[in-house]
């Protein structure tokens, strides 16, 4: 996808080595997301909102502030394709039972997105949250 019209992932590079990678797209171009119910209720219908799906981080650079740094790039990038808000669902890993598998993280954390100046809009369930960062356009 390296030759998409507008590429659905960005990389973190640390050096010259990618430790990371997150997808954010448009959000109407996701329907697990659009024709979610639970996420219908808090979401607006918003053409120009944009969604970051999901994060990937070498497990040696988890936990020193990467992910905050890909979402503060998928906001910039969403900027510049017009996007009026970026939205996203990480699990809020302080109401889990017990901990998590890093499989389970693979959207992001809360602490992550509070990081990268998102707020709570609601949630889907206790562990859920829908965050939002509205985005100021250039």
């Amino acid at each position: 996808m390296q030759d998409a019209e507008v590429p659905i992932g960005l990389l973190a590079y640390l050096d010259d080595n990618v430790v990371g990678w997150t997808r954010v797209v448009p959000r109407w171009t996701l329907p697990g997301i659009t024709e979610n119910r639970a996420l219908s209720r808090i979401l607006d219908d918003d053409p120009n909102a944009w969604w970051v799906s999901c994060f990937v981080l070498r497990r040696e650079h988890r936990g020193k502030g990467i992910g905050a740094e890909l979402l503060n790039a998928a906001a910039a990038w969403a900027v510049r394709h017009d996007a009026s808000v970026l939205d996203g669902h990480p699990v809020d890993i302080r109401a889990l039972a017990g901990a998590p598998s890093p499989s389970a993280l693979f959207t992001g954390t809360l602490a992550m997105f509070h990081r990268a100046g998102f707020t709570e809009i609601g949630r889907t369930y206790p562990t859920r949250p829908v965050m939002r960062r509205k985005l100021l356009h250039h």
